[in-house]
């Protein structure tokens, strides 16, 4: 158990007031009912078995923050940072601020900003491994970094930029509301370090002493709708009616008297000059995920238009399967599809964890989307195994192989949609995710299908089967770029962080954004021609040629914009801290090698194969199979 200092201040030490029974969300403050078998549970801190004494123990607390009294000494980072072993690159408390008006009527507001232990946490939800807990005690949600495998997706998922992903460890950690002293009765160390008493901390609802308001927003705090945060503001200021973000996000607040409260708006640091920036584009931290989406998409819909295409006697898929072409196919699809399964698992943290996806089936749309795409590799694997042999018994068996093949797929990629409709990502959270998704199984399944065809078959005796592939990828063609029309309409017109990442999609990457969308619209008049004139001869070959290469071009470009246009709904950073551009400048630079300027390069991507082979020698067979029976206990 913490031991308090024999000389710990007053102020340090938790309040006991009346509480509200209800909060503002209408929620009971009270976790638990009296008889509940979740109370009288040590927390086990330190391996001490004692139970807290605190009599609030079962009651939800949270954070109070006076942004009147803070003056941005940092001291609450320090104290968190100090307590917890945090390392330099990363914060579980921070401190950002935004800005209004000109000297002499200048105003700054800080924001000091930790896990909010919300009623409603998404990162829980979320978590692929159930790596996270919300516990009965003080309302705590709290975050196992042992059990987390480094994919990363409760930072997606958070709107307060809690979660932290430390790419030197490959895993996540994030605030504990310093669980450990309050079980003897003191505030966080965040709030007793605080020199402005700017934090306070306790029940939640319970306005602290001198105290006059228990605002649930203020400008740049993103919307309590998403997770309902324990958390309460005061800010007493008349704040102008636009405030800015110090950071390079492009963005401003502005004040909705209807609503009473700041909408986030576009502000246009960059200007509107267009640019290409191919190096961020294509060498991002998700390239990995644009890999892995497109690999699998176009797996699934190329298995899944072979076996039901055959199943449904189709006479040009039909002839394809009894053709020689059908082995060379079917190895191609597992080799993509393998392909994009190890770019994914290599992207995560501890790669040698994988089988931890599947521990939250009941709430993480991660976890389900890893089930529906295993499955569909599975099926792919027990087709390729028993499906290429002229054995009637083995046959049978590679249709029961392919039927779980083409339905956990259709599972897989629902998910897959799923999982990125985020309300913390608005750029992600449109209808249009879904049709890039369907839109690339339709045109990638038909174009792989097409180009083993054009390889290994003539051409005379296969423009049926290339006319009817070039008409599906024409619908998935047409399917894609009309989202993309609806996306990019309503984007422009929005009053969220979708707006700012509109504006960089038509400025940072201008020029690839225009690329991209002239490529598409040349690729669906293209394979239209195909579709209705046939390929023949040499000029049938170059113009297949053609549309390859511009379909890999343009998908790999859309793909990428798809990942690293997104704006999260986070807390605005300071000049250095909690900036990317700053992150950006400073591994571009060399700054980032300096440890104080608390930036890091992601070394767990330079994870060695032997490294991974000696942990998977290292875990018997035994201990996966016992964690999956666990899984489904």
């Amino acid at each position: 158990m913490f031991e308090p200092r024999p000389d710990e201040p007053l102020y340090a030490f938790l309040r006991d007031q009346i509480n509200e029974e209800q909060n503002r969300y209408g929620q009971k403050i009270e976790l638990t009912e009296p008889d509940s078998d979740l109370r009288c549970k040590s927390l086990n801190i330190n391996g001490d078995t004692a139970i807290g004494e605190n009599p609030n123990r079962y009651k939800q607390h949270g954070f109070y923050f006076n942004s009147d009294n803070c003056i941005g000494c940092h001291a609450c980072e320090s104290a968190c940072s100090e307590k917890n072993d945090v390392p330099a690159h990363i914060a579980f408390r921070s401190v950002g601020f935004v800005e209004a008006g000109t000297y002499p009527d200048y105003q700054r507001t800080n924001i000091s900003m930790a896990c909010n232990h919300c009623d409603d946490p998404v990162c829980l939800t979320g978590c692929p491994t159930r790596a996270y807990t919300k516990f009965a005690e003080y309302g705590a949600v709290l975050q196992d970094p042992d059990i987390c495998f480094g994919c990363g997706y409760c930072t997606w998922v958070c709107p307060y930029n809690a979660p932290q992903l430390d790419p030197v460890k490959g895993e996540v950690s994030k605030c504990n509301m310093c669980v450990d002293r309050l079980e003897v009765n003191l505030k966080p160390a965040c709030v007793a370090a605080c020199l402005g008493n700017a934090l306070d901390f306790g029940v939640i609802e319970n306005i602290p002493e001198n105290r006059i308001q228990a605002k649930t927003e203020i400008p740049g705090f993103p919307s309590t709708d998403i997770t309902h945060p324990n958390i309460r503001f005061q800010n007493t200021h008349n704040t102008h009616r636009e405030v800015t973000r110090t950071d390079d996000m492009p963005l401003k607040y502005h004040r909705d008297d209807e609503l009473g409260k700041f909408k986030p708006v576009v502000d246009e640091k960059q200007g509107r000059e267009q640019h290409w920036n191919f190096r961020k584009l294509l060498t991002s931290h998700e390239s990995a995920h644009v890999l892995f989406t497109l690999c699998t998409q176009a797996t699934i819909g190329a298995f899944s238009m072979l076996m039901l295409g055959n199943w449904l006697g189709i006479d040009a898929i039909v002839a394809l399967k009894n053709s020689n072409a059908f082995v060379p196919l079917i190895l191609l699809i597992f080799a993509v599809s393998t392909f994009g399964l190890f770019k994914l698992n290599m992207h995560l943290g501890k790669p040698h964890r994988f089988y931890r996806g599947f521990n939250n089936l009941k709430l993480s749309p991660v976890s389900r989307e890893i089930a529906g795409v295993s499955m569909f590799y599975t099926g792919l694997l027990g087709y390729v195994v028993f499906g290429l042999w002229n054995v009637p018994l083995l046959n049978a068996i590679a249709n029961v192989f392919a039927f779980v093949g083409v339905l956990s797929g259709a599972i897989g990629l629902y998910y897959m949609y799923k999982l990125y409709r985020i309300p913390a990502r608005p750029f992600w959270n449109h209808w249009q995710t879904g049709s890039a998704f369907v839109g690339t199984m339709l045109s990638f399944g038909a174009l792989l299908i097409a180009v083993v065809s054009v390889a290994l078959l003539p051409l005379v005796g296969s423009q049926g089967l290339l006319q009817g592939l070039a008409a599906i990828i024409a619908i998935g063609l047409a399917v894609e770029g009309y989202g993309h029309i609806a996306h990019a309409r309503d984007m422009e017109g929005a009053s969220h962080e979708g707006a700012a990442s509109y504006y960089q999609q038509v400025t940072t990457y201008g020029k690839s954004y225009k690329l991209r969308n002239a490529l598409l619209a040349f690729n669906v008049a293209l394979v239209a021609a195909i579709a209705v004139m046939g390929l023949s001869g040499l000029i049938g070959y170059l113009a297949g040629l053609v549309l390859v290469i511009s379909m890999l071009v343009m998908a790999a470009f859309g793909r990428s914009l798809f990942f690293v246009l997104v704006i999260p709904t986070t807390m605005p950073g300071a000049f250095f801290w909690k900036n990317q551009g700053f992150v950006d400048h400073a591994r571009a630079t060399g700054l980032a090698d300096a440890p104080q300027h608390g930036v890091a390069y992601e070394r767990h991507h330079a994870f060695k194969m032997d490294e991974l082979i000696k942990t998977i020698k290292e875990t018997s067979v035994k201990e996966i199979l016992e964690h999956v029976k666990g899984i489904f206990s």
